[in-house]
């Protein structure tokens, strides 16, 4: 017995050396794994949609006239973007264009085509409003930032042009001839 117990005394007292070297020993590997990870990036938080400070300067005539011509509201584009167009009730005559999380000041130009135009200068930025569809367009790097955009009005406009296409080719026109018997048969009486 006499021999079991210094055995037993050196084995007790290797445990209580192991456990109590266990937490600098954890730490250690702990140490070895953080070092060879790359530190996660923070991610910004998401910010919300803010507009340039909004330019003050008197809409002309031509501006005011245009204004009531713009669709406001939801517009579906394709690739299931959409674009929304408000009116700015602080300023008469000019609108909020919202795409994602980008919003800008629009103010109206007049157009020789007839098309309603909106744009904001400072950002680059047009917004084409034609009876069938309207698009955004980068004017910085002339690319298109999202097409065929379509407003509840023009997709009615775009469903009675259709239709009105439609009732054309059905219905063909009088040839050459037949509107000269016509013309004819009116001379007789």
């Amino acid at each position: 017995m006499q021999t079991i117990r210094p055995l037993f005394k050196s084995s007790v007292l290797a445990c209580a050396l192991a456990l109590a070297s266990a937490p600098a020993w954890s730490a250690v590997a702990d140490s070895s794994k953080a070092k060879s990870r790359p530190a996660a990036k923070a991610t910004p938080a998401p910010k919300a949609p803010i507009a340039e400070p909004v330019d003050n300067t008197p809409l002309n005539e031509e501006q005011i006239a245009v204004a009531p011509q713009v669709h406001a509201g939801d517009a579906n584009c394709e690739f299931k973007n959409k674009v929304t167009v408000t009116p700015d009730p602080e300023n008469p005559g000019r609108f909020r264009l919202q795409f994602g999380k980008l919003v800008y000041n629009m103010v109206p130009e007049p157009t020789t085509t007839g098309a309603v135009r909106l744009e904001d200068k400072k950002a680059g930025v047009v917004w084409l409003q034609i009876p069938t569809k309207s698009m955004l367009m980068n004017t910085k790097v002339g690319q298109r930032m999202v097409d065929y955009c379509m407003h509840s009005a023009q997709v009615s406009e775009a469903q009675s042009a259709a239709l009105s296409s439609a009732q054309e080719e059905s219905n063909p026109k009088p040839s050459g001839g037949s509107s000269a018997l016509s013309s004819g048969a009116a001379d007789k009486r």
